[in-house]
C-alpha cells in the first residue's frame, strides 16, 4: 500500500445485512472529498452465497457514477493510474448477523464488566454475560452456552497474581459446554483468554483442544485499571480468522482488501474516537437500526483521560424491534411525544404492521409523528442503557472531600455528563432521512435532553463505518470526509438544567453574529425557541441563567461562548432539566403543538 501522503483515491464498502454501500473518495487539493456513492443489495444468503457478488455490483454503481474505470473482469484495479483504479480498498461488515459474543468473568460488576466493555467496543453484541456470581448453577450456564452458540468467547477474571480458582472453574464450565459455530462447522470456536496472568497454564489444560484459545494480557491487570485494547484487537483479528473466513465469500474479499475489515459497530466507534481525539472534544454517537441500536460515547473521567464507550441496545429498533420499544417504555411514555389524541388500539395495531412490514415507510403525517414518537422512546432507552454500562471504574478506592461523600459520589458512577458534552452526532434511516431536519433536531433534543451548550449533527447517508476503518489508514482523509461531507450540522442546542413554572424568568440571551447587530432576549421557562444562525455562521452568546438554573459555570453564573450554526439554527430550550410533560391530554397536546410549531417541525 502507498504511503499515506501519496494516497489519492480511496474505495470503502461497509457489507450491511441487507445493503452493501460503496463510496470512492477522492483528493482534491489539499482536501479529501467523497465523490460519489453506490449500493447494491447484500448476496451473503442464498442463491448468490458469495459477499463479494454484492461488492462488485456496489462498485459498479460508483464507477458508472464516476465515468471512471475501477473494475477489470471482477477485480479492483490498483494502484491509480491516470483516471483508473484506486490507491486504496477498505471494507467493514455486519452481514451474516455481525460479530455475537459470549462473555465470562469472576465479578459480574469488575471483570465481568470490563469484559463486556471490551467485547463492545470491538463491535461485538453481547449475547450473555456468565460470572461466578451471577447466582445460575453451572448446569443452567452450560445449558445458556450451548443454546446461544455464540462465534466467539470472551473468559477474563481475577487481577494479576490474585486467586485463580474461579477463572478456572468458569473454564470448566465452557469446557464441559462445547459449544458449537454459527457458521461453518469444520472450525474450532475461537475463546480468547484476558484474565490472571497465573492461572494461564491451567487454563490451557482445561481448554486446549476443545476450542481455538487465544491469550491476552490481563484487561484487568490491578483493580484500578482497564487495558481494553489488546483484547479488543485480537476480538477484531479473530473475527477475522475465525468468523468472516467461514461466510460465503468472504476469503476472497479478505484478500482484496489494504486493511483488516472491521465489524460496521466497531469502525463506527473508531470514526467517533478519532474525532474526539482530533478535536478533543466529548462526543455522544448514535445509530438507530432496524433491529438494535448503538450507543458511542467518549467522556473524559476525573484524570481527564478520554474513555470509549459503546453499547448495543439490541431489542430496540424501528421496524424488527419496534414492538419491544413499546412493551419496554410503556405506551404513556410514547403517547407523551403525539400531539393529537389517539387510541391505544390503534397505535398497537400500527406497531404491529410495521413489525411484520419492516420496510414500510410512513405514509401520512399522522404515521411519520408517531414513528418519530416511537423513535424518541428506542433513543432515550438504548442512552440510558448506555449510561449504566459507561461508567468509571468499579471496586476502586477513591480519596473523597466531604462535600463528594455527601453527594453519595461512588465508583461505578457514570461518565456521561451532558453538560460538558460538546458534541451529538446521529444516524440511522429514522434520523438521516427524517423529511425535515427540524424533526431530526427535536427527536434528539428530545430522547437524550442535552445540557448548556451541545452542537447537533447527523450523518447524512451512514459512511461513518467506511470512514472508521479508513482512520486506521488515513487519519486525515477520514475527518476531512467525516466534516465536509459524512456530517449534515443541524446548529447548536442551548439547554439551562433545573426545575421552574410555566412563564417563570428563566434564562437572557445575547446573540452577536458578526456583520449583525446584537440580539437580546428574555426566555422564559418552558420555552422552545429558534434563532436563525445558518450553516458555516458562528455566534457569541452570552447566557445569564437565573439563580435557580445551571447553564455549565454553576447556578446562575454567566457563560459566554462561541456557538455553531447549521442548517436548522441556534435553539433554546428552556423546558427544564429533565423535560417533564403534562399528563392530562388537552394539556399536552396545546404544549407540543406551541413547542412544534415555535420549531416549524410539520408542515
Amino acid at each position: 500500500m502507498r504511503e499515506e501522503r501519496d494516497i489519492q483515491s480511496i474505495l470503502a464498502t461497509d457489507c450491511g445485512s441487507t445493503t452493501t454501500k460503496a463510496i470512492l473518495i477522492e483528493r482534491r487539493g489539499d482536501a479529501y472529498q467523497l465523490i460519489v456513492r453506490g449500493e447494491a443489495p447484500t448476496t451473503v444468503e442464498a442463491p448468490v452465497e458469495d459477499v463479494t457478488a454484492g461488492v462488485i455490483n456496489a462498485i459498479t454503481e460508483v464507477e458508472e457514477l464516476a465515468g471512471r474505470k475501477l473494475l477489470d473482469d471482477g477485480v479492483i484495479l490498483k494502484p491509480q493510474r491516470g483516471d483508473t483504479g484506486v490507491d486504496v480498498y477498505i471494507s467493514t461488515s455486519s452481514a451474516g448477523g455481525g460479530l455475537q459474543m459470549m462473555v465470562a468473568g469472576v465479578v459480574r460488576n469488575l471483570t465481568a464488566e470490563s469484559a463486556e466493555r471490551a467485547a463492545l467496543g470491538a463491535g461485538a453484541i453481547v449475547m450473555d454475560v456468565i460470572a461466578s456470581n451471577d447466582k445460575r448453577l453451572p448446569h443452567e450456564k452450560i445449558e445458556r452456552i450451548r443454546h446461544l452458540r455464540p462465534d466467539m468467547l470472551l473468559l477474563s477474571g481475577g487481577i494479576d497474581g490474585g486467586t485463580t480458582s474461579h477463572v478456572v472453574e468458569l473454564a470448566e464450565i465452557i469446557a464441559a459446554a462445547r459449544p458449537q459455530p454459527r457458521l461453518g462447522i469444520a472450525y474450532e470456536l475461537p475463546l480468547i483468554y484476558a484474565g490472571n496472568k497465573d492461572a494461564r497454564e491451567l487454563i490451557r489444560e482445561r481448554l486446549e483442544g476443545v476450542m481455538s484459545l487465544e491469550i491476552v494480557d490481563n484487561l484487568r491487570p490491578v483493580l484500578e485499571r482497564e487495558e481494553l485494547m489488546p483484547t479488543r484487537l485480537k476480538i477484531q483479528e479473530q473475527f477475522l480468522e475465525h468468523v468472516m473466513a467461514h461466510a460465503p465469500g468472504y476469503k476472497k474479499l479478505i484478500g482484496w482488501t489494504d486493511a483488516p475489515i472491521m465489524p460496521t459497530p466497531g469502525a463506527v466507534g473508531a470514526i467517533i474516537q478519532t474525532v474526539a481525539s482530533q478535536q478533543d472534544i466529548e462526543v455522544v454517537g448514535v445509530d438507530i437500526g432496524g433491529a438494535t441500536t448503538d450507543v458511542f460515547s467518549v467522556f473524559k473521567n476525573r484524570e481527564a483521560e478520554p474513555i470509549f464507550n459503546r453499547t448495543v441496545s439490541a431489542n430496540l429498533g424501528m421496524s424488527y424491534s419496534v414492538s419491544n420499544v413499546l412493551a419496554e417504555a410503556g405506551l404513556e411514555n410514547v403517547l407523551r411525544w403525539v400531539p393529537f389524541d389517539i387510541e391505544v388500539g390503534a397505535l398497537r395495531n400500527r406497531v404491529k404492521n410495521k413489525m411484520i412490514r419492516p420496510t414500510t415507510i410512513p405514509q401520512t403525517l399522522q404515521e411519520l409523528i408517531l414513528e418519530q414518537a416511537i423513535a424518541r422512546e428506542a433513543l432515550r432507552l438504548a442512552f440510558e442503557q448506555h449510561k449504566q454500562l459507561a461508567v468509571e471504574l468499579r471496586g476502586v478506592q477513591q480519596q473523597r472531600t466531604i462535600s463528594e461523600a455527601f453527594d453519595q459520589t461512588e465508583s461505578g458512577q457514570t461518565l456521561v455528563n451532558m453538560l460538558s458534552l460538546d458534541m451529538l452526532v446521529g444516524s440511522g434511516g429514522v434520523l438521516s432521512h427524517a423529511p425535515r431536519r427540524q424533526q431530526a433536531m427535536l427527536m434528539m433534543i428530545d430522547a437524550f435532553q442535552p445540557e448548556g451548550l451541545t452542537h447537533l449533527a447527523v450523518d447524512s447517508i451512514f459512511m461513518m463505518p467506511q470512514l472508521g476503518v479508513l482512520a486506521q489508514v488515513n487519519a486525515e482523509a477520514a475527518t476531512h470526509v467525516f466534516e465536509r461531507d459524512c456530517l449534515i450540522h443541524l446548529g447548536t442546542c442551548i439547554a439551562p438544567v433545573g426545575i421552574g413554572k410555566p412563564g417563570e424568568a428563566c434564562l437572557s440571551i445575547e446573540i452577536a453574529v458578526a456583520g449583525k447587530p446584537p440580539l437580546t432576549e428574555e426566555v422564559p421557562f418552558g420555552e422552545l425557541r429558534l434563532y436563525p444562525l445558518a450553516l458555516g455562521e458562528k455566534a457569541t452568546v452570552t447566557l445569564r441563567p437565573e439563580r435557580r438554573f445551571d447553564i455549565g459555570n454553576g447556578r446562575g453564573n454567566v457563560v459566554e461562548a462561541e456557538a455553531m450554526g447549521g442548517v436548522v439554527g441556534l435553539v433554546v430550550d428552556t423546558r427544564g432539566r429533565p423535560l417533564e410533560i403534562p399528563a392530562d391530554t388537552a394539556q399536552r397536546v396545546s404544549q407540543l403543538k406551541r413547542w412544534q410549531g415555535a420549531l416549524a417541525v410539520y408542515p
